[in-house]
């Protein structure tokens, strides 16, 4: 395993939690934390036109359908549903809300494989080290079928039903993983590109202590990819980060802490034995 990078947790963002768990560290930004990760929520409250982005484990749509309700509204669906990537634990409740709202669902298309069921992801690394990631060859490697309703994300990096924000190509954990940025507030949607907090440890992600952490290693299939998607979100300055697995931070011990993953991601993130290790 690899050492990871303690975060503050007077830094965790959170402006205020609603009574079905949803925390809001924005006015249009909230995430919904479901079990082992988290599902991002954009747009007003109260407003149609929403979206979310990603889809969480199996089992979580009534907690995602609940969440939507208490913070939209009753029976209003997003305008889109937007993937960081097509991982089991950010597609698990995908099918049923995609044929319930009757809405796009957006991701990268090196991504669609995964998710119009032609191909499964490739198998997990168990030997990185942790209890999650010891049970990695049980989880769901998909492929999921969402063809109906499945979009691209616009070449000109734009995120649709999302303005001022624009979608960044952040392979390594899988080819076609995307992280969202709005300059206009510095905030960074970053899937699994980076995390905060230690992934492989059961005991870390039940306390959640907050860690910078690279992606989640037991699906991480090229890490000189990651490496360089590591370094492109360090190179944004974010002022606020919402990832995949673990709180969502803000300020400048985090953008000191993503710097410091990025320029020593072999050492602190990369897996023993995995180092400048690119695709098979």
């Amino acid at each position: 395993m690899s050492r990871q990078i303690p975060l503050d947790p007077q830094n965790v963002a959170e402006e205020g939690h609603s009574s079905d768990g949803v925390r809001e560290i924005a006015p249009d930004l909230a995430y919904r934390r479901l079990g082992l990760v988290n599902a991002v929520f954009y747009g007003a409250p109260g407003q149609p036109g929403w979206v979310l982005v990603d889809a969480g484990v199996a089992g979580t749509r009534d907690l995602i359908l609940r969440a939507a309700e208490e913070r939209f509204g009753a029976d209003v669906p997003p305008a889109a549903i937007v993937l960081t990537h097509g991982h089991f634990d950010h597609v698990g409740a995908l099918e049923d809300l995609a044929a319930r709202w009757e809405v796009p669902v957006i991701a990268h298309p090196l991504e669609h494989p995964y998710l119009d069921g032609r191909s499964s992801y490739p198998p997990p690394d168990p030997g990185v080290g942790g209890a999650m990631a010891r049970l990695s060859p049980l989880y769901p490697r998909g492929p999921v079928d969402v063809a109906s309703h499945l979009q691209a994300l616009p070449s000109d990096g734009s995120v649709p039903a999302m303005p001022g924000w624009r979608w960044i190509h952040t392979p390594g954990h899988c080819p076609g993983h995307v992280s969202l940025w709005r300059e206009a507030d510095r905030a960074l949607v970053a899937g699994d590109a980076v995390i905060t907090t230690d992934q492989e440890s059961a005991y870390a992600v039940a306390r959640q202590t907050p860690r910078m952490h690279g992606p989640p290693q037991y699906f991480t299939s090229d890490w000189e990819a990651a490496a360089r998607s590591a370094a492109a979100l360090a190179d944004l300055e974010p002022d606020l980060l919402i990832t995949g697995h673990g709180p969502a931070m803000r300020g400048a011990e985090m953008r000191g802490a993503l710097t410091e993953l990025a320029r020593d991601f072999d050492r602190v993130a990369v897996p023993r034995g995995r180092e400048g290790a690119g695709p098979e």
